[in-house]
C-alpha cells in the first residue's frame, strides 16, 4: 500500500490546503478572490471559454480558471483513467471477474441512491427549486477516492477486506463519473465531427508508436525497435497526440478535461495488473507507468490549484442546493450501496470478500459519501457561476462530515479493525 499512502499524503494535503485558503480568501475579500480566479491570461486565443467580444464576434479567452479546470485537470483524469483501464483490461485486473461483481453492483447503488434522494427532495422543495437545481443531479454521485481511502483505513484498519472493496467501488465510481461528464455535461454546443481528430490521434499514435514496433519485433527477443521507440521518443508522440485529442474535445463541445482519455489506452503498458496503487508498480518501467510517475508532482500542484480556484465560496451562499447535495451523499450513498450490495451478495449469490459482513456495507456507504474533488468539479460544470453553483459547491465541501459519520457508524456497528 506504499503508493496509496503517497497518493493520500501528497494529493490530499495539497488539495485541502488549496481549498482552505480559498475559503478564507473568499470570505475575507470576495472581490479580489473572484478577480484572481477569472484572471485573463490570453484574450482571443485558440483555447479558452467562448464568449462574445462585444463586436459580434465569438472568441475564446484563456483564463486562469479555464487553464486549471479544463486544461490541466485533464492530467488528473488521465491518471484516474489509467487505473481504470489497467483494472479492466489487464490480467488479474481488479475490475475483472466475479471478485469485482458485488463492488460494481454496489457502485450502481451508490449512484442511483444519491440521484433519487437529490431529485426527490428537490421536488419536495417545489417546482421552482427543482428547476433551479435539477441539472446538478450528478454532483452527489461522486466519491473522492483519496479521502475515502484514508477514512476507510481509519475505520476498518489497513488489513480489512472492506478497504479493498471500498477502493474498487471508488475507482468504478470514478469511471462512471467520467462517462456522466462526457455524456450529460458538454461544455458547449455539440460538434461531434471534431471527435474524429481525437480518434485519429489515438489510432495514429497507437499504430505508429505501439503496435508497429512490436509487429516488426516479431522473433526478436531483444525487442530492438520497441526499445528504441521507448527510449528515444519516450512520451513525446503521446504528448502530441494528447494535445490533438484535447483540442478535438474542446471543439466538439465535450468537456476538454476528458480529452486525454482516448490516448491513455494507446500507451504501452505492463502485461498484468497488480491492483490499484499496488506497491509492485514502483518497479514497473513500461511507458504508461513511467508517465504516471513523472506526473506525480505536477498533478499534486494542479490539485492544489484546483482547490484554490473552485472551493472559494462564501458561507452566506448556502441554499437548497447545499442541503440537496449533502442529503444525496450522506443519505443516498449509504442506502444505495447497502441495498444494491445486499442484492448482489445475497439474492444474486455473488457474495462478499471473506471476513466482511453485510452490515459493513452501511459503513462503506458512509465513507464513500465523501464527494469533494469530483463533486466540486461536477458542480462547476453543472451550473453557471452564481448562487446555485456556490451553494452546490458548499455541499461538496461539507461532505467532509461524512468522515465523522462513518467513524461514528463504524463504532455503533462494532466494526472490528484489522491492521494487518
Amino acid at each position: 500500500m506504499y503508493r496509496v499512502w503517497n497518493f493520500i499524503t501528497s494529493y490530499s494535503l495539497f488539495l485541502i490546503g488549496g481549498a482552505i485558503l480559498a475559503l478564507i480568501w473568499a470570505n475575507t475579500n470576495a472581490e479580489s478572490y473572484h478577480h484572481f480566479v477569472e484572471f485573463v491570461l490570453i484574450d482571443d486565443f485558440i483555447i479558452g471559454h467562448l464568449h462574445d467580444d462585444g463586436h459580434g464576434h465569438v472568441v475564446r479567452t484563456l483564463t486562469l480558471h479555464y487553464l486549471v479546470n479544463d486544461v490541466l485537470m485533464a492530467l488528473f483524469f488521465a491518471i484516474a483513467a489509467k487505473e481504470v483501464w489497467e483494472a479492466v483490461i489487464l490480467e488479474n485486473g481488479s475490475l475483472r471477474g466475479k471478485k469485482a461483481a458485488t463492488p460494481l453492483v454496489a457502485t450502481l447503488g451508490g449512484m442511483v441512491g444519491p440521484i433519487s434522494v437529490y431529485l426527490g427532495l428537490a421536488l419536495v422543495f417545489g417546482s421552482e427549486t427543482y428547476s433551479a437545481v435539477a441539472n446538478g443531479w450528478a454532483i452527489p454521485t461522486a466519491t473522492d477516492i483519496a479521502f475515502s481511502y484514508l477514512v476507510g483505513r481509519m475505520v476498518f484498519g489497513a488489513g480489512h477486506p472492506a478497504v479493498r472493496f471500498l477502493l474498487l467501488l471508488a475507482i468504478a465510481d470514478d469511471a462512471a463519473g467520467l462517462l456522466i461528464l462526457a455524456i450529460f455535461y458538454p461544455s458547449g454546443d455539440l460538434a461531434p465531427v471534431w471527435l474524429l481528430l481525437s480518434l485519429g490521434a489515438a489510432i495514429g499514435v497507437f499504430v505508429l508508436f505501439n503496435w508497429l514496433p512490436r509487429y516488426l519485433d516479431r522473433g526478436d527477443q531483444l525487442r530492438t525497435r520497441s526499445t528504441w521507440v521507448r527510449k528515444k521518443l519516450s512520451f513525446w508522440p503521446y504528448l502530441i497526440a494528447g494535445c490533438l485529442s484535447w483540442y478535438g474535445f474542446q471543439e466538439s463541445g465535450l468537456h476538454p478535461a476528458l480529452g486525454l482519455l482516448p490516448i491513455v489506452p494507446t500507451i504501452p503498458h505492463a502485461d498484468r495488473a497488480f491492483g490499484f496503487f499496488a506497491d509492485a508498480e514502483r518497479h514497473l518501467h513500461d511507458l504508461l507507468n513511467e508517465i504516471e510517475h513523472a506526473l506525480k508532482v505536477p498533478v499534486e500542484i494542479i490539485l492544489g490549484m484546483f482547490g484554490l480556484l473552485n472551493a472559494g465560496v462564501e458561507f452566506s451562499s448556502m441554499g437548497p442546493a447545499t442541503w440537496l447535495v449533502l442529503a444525496g451523499l450522506l443519505i443516498g450513498k449509504p442506502v444505495g450501496i447497502f441495498l444494491f450490495g445486499w442484492l448482489a451478495a445475497r439474492p444474486l449469490g455473488l457474495g462478499l470478500p471473506e471476513g466482511m459482513r453485510i452490515i459493513d456495507l452501511v459503513v462503506i456507504g458512509c465513507v464513500a459519501a465523501i464527494g469533494f474533488t469530483v463533486s466540486l468539479f461536477v458542480a462547476s460544470v453543472a451550473f453557471d457561476a452564481g448562487p446555485v453553483q456556490d451553494a452546490a459547491k458548499m455541499g461538496a465541501l461539507f461532505s467532509f462530515f461524512a468522515a465523522v459519520v462513518a467513524i461514528i457508524v463504524g463504532k455503533m456497528l462494532r466494526v472490528e479493525k484489522k491492521d494487518v
